[in-house]
């Protein structure tokens, strides 16, 4: 598919899109919970449906679903076929791979597309100190597992990605028969973490840590709870797209949006307060207007995520922007540094990279040009805001690769005064 987008000002009314990063969490919750749980606001991007698919592999029951809840019936692992497809979603793989494991037979775990090309080698060094069995392992999906995994005091790396971490806490919670601690030395995106713990303690699995080296899990103040009920808040990651484009062009109402959320991404909120810019929020709604904002210095190394909308917010800054942090860019959907770079280079917005910052100077129209997604969504995303200050119209190629995380996100774009073509392609 590809979509051309017209320059134009944004303004209207719209609902955040829902957190894919806590709705799959509370998609394992739910799956380990023995018992019922009623997801409300739940997501519905094909990184939300996998999630939804997995646990029905893994033996979850969906009793019931509509746009706005979905009721779960689970007793446990029970895989259906020993396979479970974890579809392009690298959350989904590192938190239901060792799920998986707890299961004593062999699993196959499947993927496509960039998930295949996307690094599982902790999975190498981490299942086998578990004592769980890997078969055709190469440090890529796809490959074997075969459980039972053991629970018991060990040290993992957080340097490449908290999501391995995140799956263990979910198995350590539902398997611990006594205090055991996981050691993390180099934790990074710690308030994913935050997510994880938060979830958990929803279905009465309360986990403590010592500054995010050491997590205590101790099974002496847990609790099994009957029904648990958890309403699906909206996700700041793709929220941010819809702040910058207010800021920068217009004026925006997003509703849905939860001031105290421990999502990682909040942080382009501190950003702009410090930037006096004009917001006004309420407990779950931002109202964001055009405003000027002076180039900025923002660390997104716990919120790489925001690396494309920053990129085009500090594009129409007056002046320089430094966004440090790029070292967390190589594993994603695609090497991000690359495919940002590329765009703002479509774009003919100047840049550099220092260290680990990406350097960018703004100005105040942006060429227009055709611009490749690299089949990433948050790609697509950014370049469609940044269309919005094109001399002409802007082409994004392979833009169905928003379907990710946000398959409305061109519907809400052409609500809010925005025209765009799409045309699909073969």
């Amino acid at each position: 598919m590809q979509v051309t987008i017209e320059p134009g000002i944004v303004s209207g009314t719209i609902k955040a899109p829902q957190s894919k990063s806590m709705m799959q969490r509370v998609c394992a919750a739910a799956l380990l919970h023995k018992g019922k749980t009623i997801i409300h606001n739940p997501g519905h991007s094909d990184d939300d449906t996998t999630a939804l698919r997995i646990i029905q592999q893994l033996g979850a029951t969906i009793v019931s679903q509509t746009d706005d809840r979905i009721e779960i019936e689970s007793k446990g692992i029970v895989p259906s076929n020993n396979s479970i497809d974890c579809g392009e979603s690298g959350l989904s793989a590192r938190l239901f791979i060792p799920v998986a494991c707890m299961h004593p037979g062999q699993v196959e775990i499947n993927g496509k597309g960039s998930l295949l090309k996307r690094t599982m080698e902790t999975f190498g060094t981490l299942l086998p100190a578990l004592g769980v069995q890997l078969a055709d392992f190469n440090g890529y999906i796809p490959f074997k597992v075969k459980g039972p995994i053991q629970v018991k005091d060990i040290t993992i790396s957080g340097a490449i990605s908290s999501q391995f971490l995140s799956g263990l806490l979910f198995v350590f919670a539902y398997n611990a028969k006594e205090p055991v601690t996981i050691h993390v030395p180099d934790l990074k995106s710690k308030p994913y973490i935050d997510l994880t713990i938060d979830v958990l303690r929803q279905f009465g699995k309360p986990i403590q840590h010592d500054n995010y080296e050491r997590f205590y899990i101790n099974p002496a103040l847990f609790k099994e709870p009957g029904t648990v009920e958890v309403t699906i808040e909206g996700d700041w990651s793709n929220a941010s797209y819809w702040l910058v484009a207010a800021l920068t062009t217009g004026n925006v109402l997003i509703e849905g949006m939860n001031i105290n959320s421990l999502q990682a991404d909040k942080k382009l909120l501190d950003l702009l307060k410090t930037s006096e810019a004009q917001i006004q929020e309420t407990e779950n709604s931002l109202q964001v207007s055009k405003s000027i904002i002076q180039g900025f210095e923002f660390d997104a190394t716990d919120c790489p995520d925001l690396f494309p909308a920053l990129s085009i917010l500090a594009a129409k800054c007056n002046g320089e922007s430094y966004i440090t942090g790029i070292h967390r860019l190589w594993h994603k959907e695609s090497n991000r540094i690359e495919s940002i770079t590329e765009m703002l280079h479509q774009f003919d917005i100047l840049y550099s990279i220092e260290d680990d910052a990406l350097c960018i100077r703004g100005r105040s129209k942006f060429d227009y040009a055709t611009i490749d997604s690299y089949n990433d969504h948050r790609i697509v995303m950014a370049a469609a805001i940044g269309a919005l200050h094109a001399k002409g119209p802007v082409t994004i190629m392979n833009a169905e690769a928003v379907n990710k995380s946000y398959p409305d996100f061109f519907k809400t774009l052409i609500s809010l005064g925005i025209q765009c073509t799409i045309t699909e392609t073969i």
